[in-house]
């Protein structure tokens, strides 16, 4: 079993920034990347960014890039880190239910990511919303 617990996100304005992170927590959770998906109001859920837990490698959705930026407080494969997400320069297309999800194999690679077919464990998603 892994637990995941999202908090931060909010609203802020076109050019602005948000945070949030994910708690995560369990004897397996070395075995599993960890990863962020976003559901955007009429469409579907997409992955947005996606870290490994063996060596932190990290990949990023073409639409975040260079404006995403995902990390982790633990450096390893531990059963406790948080992982989060800065998410600088928002449009509005970036508004969404954003999910923290645990992927098996611990692999960011495509097409397991960003595909959510080999996610086992989600959070319970946090509301970004970008708005002028």
């Amino acid at each position: 079993q892994v637990y995941l617990v999202e908090s931060g996100g909010g609203s802020a304005q076109p050019g602005g920034s948000l945070r949030v992170s994910c708690a995560a927590s369990g004897e397996v959770l070395p075995l599993y990347a960890l990863g962020w998906f976003r559901r955007a109001p009429g469409r579907e859920r997409e992955g947005v960014s996606c870290i490994r837990s063996a060596d932190n490698a990290t990949v990023y959705t073409e639409t975040v890039k260079d404006r995403f930026a995902i990390s982790t407080d633990s450096a390893g494969a531990t059963k406790t880190k948080t992982i989060y997400l800065q998410m600088d320069n928002l449009i509005a297309e970036d508004t969404g239910v954003y999910y923290c999800a645990a992927i098996r194999f611990d692999t960011c690679d495509a097409p397991v990511f960003p595909s959510d077919y080999l996610v086992s464990y989600w959070g319970q998603g946090i509301q970004v919303t970008v708005s002028s």
